[in-house]
C-alpha cells in the first residue's frame, strides 16, 4: 500500500508538470522536434550484431577491379555514415485465428464394509456397521474460447540516414518524419539494419528487407490528447487489483 501511494504521488507530480506544459501551450501549435543527430540522443546505443571474421582486401596485379567491389564505377547508393536512402514502408498484415478448448471430467469413489473382522456390529458401540464408509463424487468441466481478428495496412515512404556501418558492411539506418496538420502532428519512425545489396538502383529499399525493423506510426496533439485517458485514470488502472 505504501508503494502504491508513493507511485500515485509520483505520477501526480509528473502529471502536474505535464499539465503545466500543456497549459502553457494552450492555443499554440504543437512544436516539431528539432532535426538532430540520432547518435547524440539520450539513450542511443550502437547496434551490436554477430560479425564474421574480417577478410583483408586483395588486389590483382595490373587490374582496375578490386575483389569484393559491387560495381566498376562509383555506386550512388547509400553506403557510408551520413548517406540518405528512401525506405518504402509497405505493411499489409492480416491474421484471423480462432481456438477453442473443452475439457470435462467426472469421478466417483464409493467403498463399503459389510463386516468388521467377521462381526456385523461395531465393537463396544454395538451398533450396526454402515454399508458405506467412504463416498466421494467430483465433477469438473472447462470451456475456453479465443479469437484474433487483426488487419493492418500502412504504405508510405520515408527518408532515412545511415547512422552506423557494421564490420560486415551492413548499414544501420534510422528515419523520422513529422507532419503537422493544424494542431496534430503525425510521426513516422523507421529504424533497422539493411544489406547494401538490397538497396535498389534508385537508392530505395523495401521495409520487408530491413532486419530488426522498428516501425512506429502515431501522433501527438489535441486529437491524440482527447483520445487518451487522464493520467489519474491510468495510475488507477495500474495499481487497482480489481
Amino acid at each position: 500500500m505504501r508503494r502504491a501511494m508513493l507511485a500515485t504521488m509520483a505520477a501526480s507530480m509528473l502529471g502536474g508538470c505535464a499539465a503545466m506544459d500543456r497549459i502553457k501551450n494552450i492555443g499554440q501549435q504543437p512544436p516539431l522536434s528539432a532535426v538532430d543527430n540520432p547518435t547524440a540522443r539520450p539513450g542511443y546505443k550502437p547496434v551490436q550484431m554477430p560479425m564474421p571474421a574480417a577478410m583483408p582486401a586483395s588486389y590483382n596485379p595490373n587490374s582496375l577491379w578490386r575483389n569484393g567491389s559491387r560495381a566498376f564505377f562509383k555506386d550512388q547508393r547509400a553506403h557510408q555514415i551520413g548517406d540518405i536512402l528512401t525506405v518504402k514502408v509497405n505493411i499489409t498484415d492480416k491474421a484471423n485465428i480462432a481456438n477453442e478448448t473443452q475439457r470435462s471430467r467426472t469421478n466417483n469413489e464409493d467403498s463399503g464394509v459389510e463386516n468388521f473382522f467377521g462381526k456385523q456390529k461395531l465393537p463396544i458401540l454395538g451398533s450396526a456397521l454402515p454399508t458405506r464408509l467412504f463416498t466421494a463424487d467430483s465433477t469438473s468441466s472447462s470451456d475456453g474460447k479465443g479469437s484474433v481478428n487483426r488487419q493492418e495496412a500502412l504504405q508510405t515512404n520515408v527518408a532515412g540516414v545511415v547512422t552506423q556501418v557494421l564490420p560486415n558492411g551492413n548499414l544501420v539506418i534510422e528515419g523520422r518524419q513529422e507532419i503537422r496538420v493544424n494542431f496534430e502532428i503525425r510521426e513516422l519512425i523507421v529504424a533497422g539494419v539493411v544489406r547494401p545489396e538490397d538497396i535498389e538502383s534508385d537508392n530505395t529499399i523495401d521495409s520487408s528487407k530491413i532486419a530488426q525493423a522498428r516501425i512506429a506510426y502515431g501522433g501527438r496533439g489535441q486529437i491524440t490528447d482527447v483520445q487518451q485517458p487522464r493520467y489519474g485514470q491510468q495510475v488507477l488502472d495500474v495499481i487497482l487489483p480489481f
